[in-house]
């Protein structure tokens, strides 16, 4: 028998380069925010906190960009061990400010401990001259006290 070790490249090394650095390219608008898990977190890195809705019901993320955006990729993270819920997010885009919105997913998802504590959504996508996307989080479709979270956003 003849064995010979090989090196498998490092597909994730190259999935985390080209991120847009939305700290240069947009502004963001949020419906509420815990002053503890403000939304830089979710947006610029420190997934260790992300973002959290300073009160329940649904809740809004706009980034706003500078100018017109390519999007290949939209990578989304939301983590809650603490409420057994069902959560529903939309994410829409917009050519602009004031113009009607074109949703680009609707998903829902069921946190249950101890298995079902995370849900990370990376799509694929095609849209140009993105002017606005937005984030709608229903974080529990029961109409229960649950807080909308996001630890981590990040686009290419």
């Amino acid at each position: 028998m003849r064995k010979q070790v090989i090196r498998v490249p490092q597909i994730a090394a190259a999935w985390n380069q080209g991120w847009l650095d939305l700290e240069k390219a947009a502004s963001v608008e949020v419906s509420s925010e815990d002053e503890n898990y403000p939304i830089e977190s979710a947006l610029l890195g420190d997934e260790k906190r992300g973002w959290r809705a300073a009160g329940p019901g649904s809740q809004t993320i706009r980034l706003i960009f500078d100018s017109p955006q390519k999007l290949r990729r939209i990578f989304l993270a939301f983590e809650d061990s603490e409420v057994l819920r069902t959560q529903e997010f939309v994410l829409r885009w917009s050519p602009h400010v004031g113009q009607p919105f074109r949703e680009i997913v609707r998903q829902q998802w069921n946190f249950s401990s101890p298995g079902g504590v995370r849900e990370i959504e990376d799509y694929a996508v095609d849209l140009f001259d993105v002017g606005v996307l937005e984030l709608i989080i229903v974080p529990d479709k029961g109409d229960g006290e649950a807080l909308a979270s996001l630890v981590k956003m990040r686009l290419a």
